[in-house]
């Protein structure tokens, strides 16, 4: 097996996920290494890719508003599998994830490949001070469990084509998928490095650095956590006000949820 982590990862959590689950899986083919594809760059959306069925995906995007991203699902179009097994991965910021789950799994079997495991995935979110710092240390163990299970599960129940699985979601899907309508703003202390011109996931950052085109900002505040200067920040009453008090209703910890193949 050829193991691959694919990711839409705007802010990061999705990624150390996916990535400890490939990792584990790799190394217990004893695989020195695992191939990473970032579809989170604006570049990214030109990446395609095909697999097989000696490859193993293992997919992961962030929630928003109960769905995958819109611009994550298209680029996720270009993704393509013949049998390939895998297993899809969506992380929320503690609300829910609503119908994202079952959406991811049922876009990469149309595209060719096999789903055998999922999990719903708790990281920090991008709005308030909601799970900071997750993924932590012990999600990450749990996520190494998940793949050592999977591995266990597999031997007893061997799978073919897509595995049963319990993903909860609805078809149709809910509204969602654009991200939000916050959009940062930039202060004097900007250096114009262009770090964010080149890191933003939808190109709607003009090269002065300070531009936004609101009509593309999906809210992801990839700019903020990444400015090296600090320079990019949400200093606007509205958002202070909605942060905390989405902090509060959401103050609640809620676990990691993961589905294994089942008889």
């Amino acid at each position: 097996m050829n193991y691959t982590a694919i990711y839409f990862s705007p802010t990061g959590t999705s990624e150390k996920s996916v990535v400890s689950i490939t990792r584990e899986l790799a190394e217990k083919a004893e695989r020195r290494d695992f191939r990473r594809v970032d579809l989170t760059t604006y570049p990214a959306k030109e990446t395609k890719v095909k697999f097989f069925e000696n490859d193993f995906v293992v997919f992961g995007t962030p929630v928003y508003g109960g769905r995958i991203p819109k611009v994550a699902a298209q680029r996720l179009g270009n993704i393509s599998g013949k049998q390939t097994p895998c297993i899809v991965t969506v992380t929320y910021g503690n609300r829910d994830y609503d119908d994202a789950l079952l959406e991811l799994a049922d876009l990469v079997k149309s595209n060719g490949f096999v789903v055998q495991a999922a999990a719903a995935l708790v990281g920090q979110h991008t709005f308030g001070e909601i799970q900071v710092g997750r993924p932590n240390a012990s999600d990450e163990k749990e996520d190494q469990q998940f793949a050592k299970n999977f591995l266990k599960a597999l031997k007893k129940i061997p799978c073919k084509g897509n595995a049963k699985l319990p993903i909860k979601g609805n078809r149709p899907y809910v509204e969602g998928g654009n991200g939000g309508t916050f959009h940062p703003h930039t202060d004097d202390t900007c250096t114009k490095c262009g770090l964010c011109v080149k890191n933003c996931p939808v190109g709607a950052i003009a090269s002065d650095c300070r531009t936004i085109n609101s009509e593309l900002c999906i809210s992801c505040f990839r700019c903020i956590r990444y400015c090296p200067s600090q320079s990019k920040n949400m200093d606007d009453a509205n958002y202070i006000k909605f942060a905390k008090e989405f902090s509060q209703k959401l103050s609640v910890r809620r676990e990691n949820e993961y589905f294994l193949p089942q008889k």
